[in-house]
């Protein structure tokens, strides 16, 4: 009988095997981690809007605009330095720069600092002599903001013209080889005695972009308030100045809610290519078994072999198919994690933490092999009752979807560290839980739901195989459709 299964496995591995489909989909995954990086650095596309100050006024309000605009982005990159230092441990550098003080909210003097010691360039030469020379390279963050030049004729318009005057900046239109401005801001003549500016926007005005002329004109307009009560100007502007000095104490990079996500990472990535895996080596096992019995081969492997036995095989060789999909696309991660460099394996790295343990390894292999055994024998049996593709579909779909349904809300539920009724749940419910159990790997899951729902899933496997066993072995050689309802009886026969 083993012999028997065997031969069958190694021929339904072989059948799905030397298909196209399966080798473009083993291929899928290295091929991401090769072209992902590449990819990325040529269709990523900066968010930064540019910024046009026509100052009418003549006064401090445009120049505070602007240097607020460049303080700002400077900032973005000095908390982004200091997070990558941090994360590389490479304060050594220059233990009294800026960015070797931790990552913190950094305040307009220190962020005036760094530009005066040099900037990123300098920086950047600092860390470059302790850095290791395979180490990823730092990548400034693009900043939010621009400053462009404003043309002299739109500095001297009238405000009455300047919304036609503004049109060819804001909308050039596709023949003119000009990008668009995403806002222009008016100081007007009046600016002071009048606290009104415009603000003409190409698009829904960022939230960012208001707060921070409110922060920049705020000031100067309540300098001229007091200076205008009588306050000396030195006062009033001095009074303008205080501002709390906020410490922000940040976890380590890879930690808090960083770390959970990270840890997220693989576990999910577990329980989606699961989910793939089966679906995708189900779908070629169905297919098969239905050309099987289209074909009319099925009379002479049975004359060979019981139909049990080509059950059992069956299911060896969609898990043989199943765990080399698995096994290669792990390889291929571990290569990606250990053996390159840059930021796919900095990621990785930290995400294999929640499998690291041998406990871990083996819960990964025991669910994925139960979740195998369990969705392959319901594909069996759509294979034992169709005659044609066409007809498995009518069943095919509403399985697919069922298995799938929860998985949106298990994948917002672990990134968001919450775990509820549902996810408690779908762990216990065995249709779902190999994908609940390997999901919840990197936020924590309890031993004993681990256990308990890996012996629930075993008994409801067992009793699959034997229940839908006894529909696939009457359905072999059954001409026609089965029904639902005829199904429900051949399960109650005895087989």
């Amino acid at each position: 009988m083993i012999q028997h299964i065997r031969l069958v496995a190694a021929r339904e591995f072989r059948q799905v095997a030397m298909t196209r489909s399966f080798w473009l989909t083993l291929l899928i995954l290295p091929l991401v981690f090769a072209l992902g990086p590449l990819a990325s650095r040529f269709m990523d596309k900066s968010d930064t809007d540019t910024v046009m100050v026509i100052d009418q006024a003549g006064g401090s309000a445009g120049a505070a605009i602007r240097q607020r605009v460049e303080l700002d982005g400077q900032r973005a990159t000095l908390d982004a330095l200091a997070r990558y230092v941090r994360r590389h441990d490479l304060q050594r550098a220059d233990p009294s720069a800026p960015w070797a003080q931790g990552d913190h909210w950094f305040g307009d003097a220190e962020v005036a600092r760094f530009v005066a010691s040099g900037g990123l360039p300098t920086a950047r030469a600092a860390i470059a002599r302790v850095s290791p020379k395979n180490a990823e390279a730092f990548d400034a963050p693009d900043p939010d903001y621009r400053v462009v030049d404003t043309p002299p004729a739109l500095a001297t318009a009238a405000p009455a013209t300047l919304d036609q005057a503004l049109e060819p900046y804001l909308r050039p239109g596709d023949k003119s080889n000009r990008k668009p401005v995403d806002y222009v801001i008016l100081i007007p003549h009046d600016f002071g005695p009048s606290p009104a500016i415009r603000v003409w926007a190409n698009g829904a005005p960022r939230g960012s972009l208001m707060a921070m002329l409110q922060g920049v004109l705020t000031p100067d307009l309540r300098t001229r308030f007091l200076a205008g009560a009588g306050t000396p100007a030195a006062t009033a502007q001095a009074a303008n100045a205080v501002a709390p000095a906020i410490q922000v104490t940040t976890p380590p990079p890879g930690s808090g809610r960083e770390r959970m996500l990270i840890r997220s990472i693989l576990p999910l990535a577990c329980a989606y290519i699961l989910l793939m895996s089966l679906v995708l080596s189900g779908s070629w096992m169905l297919q098969g078994t239905v050309e099987e019995r289209s074909n009319e081969l099925l009379e002479t492997v049975l004359a060979c072999i019981s139909p049990s036995e080509l059950m059992y095989g069956k299911l060896a060789g969609t898990v043989a198919i199943g765990l080399s999909m698995i096994l290669t696309w792990a390889a291929c991660g571990a290569f990606a994690a250990y053996a390159t460099h840059g930021a796919i394996a900095d990621v990785i790295r930290p995400a294999l933490e929640p499998v690291s343990s041998l406990g871990s390894v083996l819960t990964i292999l025991y669910f994925f092999v139960a979740g195998y055994m369990m969705v392959a024998m319901i594909f069996l049996v759509i294979g034992a009752v169709s005659n044609s593709m066409r007809d498995a579909q009518g069943y095919l779909m509403p399985v697919i979807l069922l298995i799938m349904m929860p998985f949106t809300l298990l994948v917002q539920a672990v990134l968001r560290g919450a775990g509820g009724t549902a996810v408690e749940v779908l762990t216990w419910v065995p249709l779902w839980s190999p994908f609940t159990v390997l999901a919840r790997l990197g936020t924590g899951i309890p031993t004993w739901e681990v256990v308990g729902s890996g012996v629930v899933l075993a008994a409801f496997v067992v009793i699959e195989i034997l229940l839908l066993g006894r529909v696939f072995r009457a359905s072999l050689l059954n001409e026609g459709r089965r029904s639902l309802p005829e199904m429900l009886k051949l399960m109650r026969q005895p087989g």
